[in-house]
């Protein structure tokens, strides 16, 4: 929130001919059926939430589970539709999220929460252009000092924060009748000992379990640090909400032992760096993961970020690093193609699944 194979560096430079033999392999790989367990996500009722309707888990593909089409920073006071264009954004964003879907990527989860430039006529309409499985979010963001929190936030309890997050779940966003597919909250680094959230960050928390409990809609939680994803979760899961739907974003910088703690929670670890750390670092990270617990990892970019009062939207981070890279030093290090497909479709199937009997 890499590099085109287009316009490749020297190192890491791809004749045609390699390209289209690594492109072959992986479409051959990430277009295979996938077969949910029973306790997952395999109730006929299941439904992943896109931005053009719901659709079966099974038919989400590969998906990227943590990126960004467009960003306003100015602040949730300031932030408004009249800040851009959705013809322009489109215009703009297309090329990248086509390059995706060339490399048989099916699923998009955009991450980029409310006042902070959540768009869903864009999304929408870039779904209609491209294909992609696009899922959009409901919830606020408490992260980065909580400057993109509206003022109603501290004067609202939970449970009323979650009333808000509901009627978008029931009636879609704003004006759009486009529903969310999950909900995207955000907390600070947590202080003190034991650590803890501030108070506001808490109430986000609580917030999210409670809309969870009633919609069955999983949260991808912006961390400030490992300490501050721990204790958001147990505090999800002190309020009700099931772990299998809480996602701890960032966990690649947080350290193989709160990774591990996470996991063992039961919720959701997403290295959504890849590209943005030296490529061992995340191949060491990912090993650690799969020695035990494959099935709670999650894998993305945190790119894209056309940003908004920027001319041109600034510089676009594109999606490619996961499958032109990434995967392909995963193969090399004798990662399976089964753990591959685990990694890459099923578990943001089981993840972002909805069901009635969440």
């Amino acid at each position: 929130m890499t590099e085109f194979i287009n316009i490749p560096t020297a190192s890491h430079a791809l004749n045609r001919r390699q390209f289209l033999g690594r492109a072959v392999t992986l479409g051959a790989a990430l277009s295979a059926p996938v077969t949910f367990a029973a306790s997952t996500v395999s109730s006929r009722d299941a439904v992943i939430q896109t931005v053009l309707g719901p659709i079966p888990p099974g038919k989400l593909g590969p998906t990227l589970v943590h990126e960004h089409v467009i960003c306003d920073f100015v602040g949730a006071a300031e932030t408004g539709r009249h800040r851009w264009q959705v013809d322009e954004v489109v215009r703009v964003m297309r090329p990248h999220l086509d390059q995706l879907k060339t490399r048989n990527f099916g699923g998009f989860i955009d991450c980029t929460p409310a006042y902070i430039g959540r768009d869903p006529r864009v999304l929408r309409q870039l779904a209609q252009e491209t294909g992609l499985h696009i899922v959009t979010n409901t919830g606020y963001y408490g992260g980065a000092g909580d400057k993109f929190v509206p003022k109603h936030a501290y004067e609202e309890s939970p449970d009323q924060l979650a009333d808000r997050w509901l009627r978008e779940w029931e009636r879609g966003i704003e004006d759009t009748g486009v529903r969310p597919g999950f909900m995207k909250i955000g907390v600070d680094e947590a202080k003190g000992d034991p650590p803890a959230l501030s108070d506001i960050d808490a109430k986000l928390v609580r917030a999210a379990a409670r809309t969870s409990k009633r919609t069955g809609l999983t949260v991808t939680c912006h961390t400030g640090g490992g300490p501050a994803g721990l204790a958001a979760a147990k505090l999800f899961i002190a309020e009700g909400g099931a772990p299998a739907r809480f996602i701890v974003a960032h966990s690649d910088g947080h350290g193989i032992h709160i990774n591990l703690q996470a996991a063992e929670l039961g919720v959701w670890v997403s290295f959504d760096a890849i590209s943005r750390k030296p490529l061992d670092q995340h191949l060491k990270l990912v090993a650690a993961m799969l020695e035990k617990h494959a099935g709670r990892l999650l894998l993305s970019h945190d790119n894209g970020w056309f940003e908004v009062g920027k001319p041109g939207g600034g510089k676009v981070r594109d999606f490619n690093n996961l499958p032109d890279t990434f995967l392909p030093a995963l193969r090399k290090t004798g990662v399976t193609e089964e753990t591959i497909q685990t990694l890459t479709i099923a578990n943001p199937a089981k993840a972002f699944a909805i069901s009635s009997r969440s």
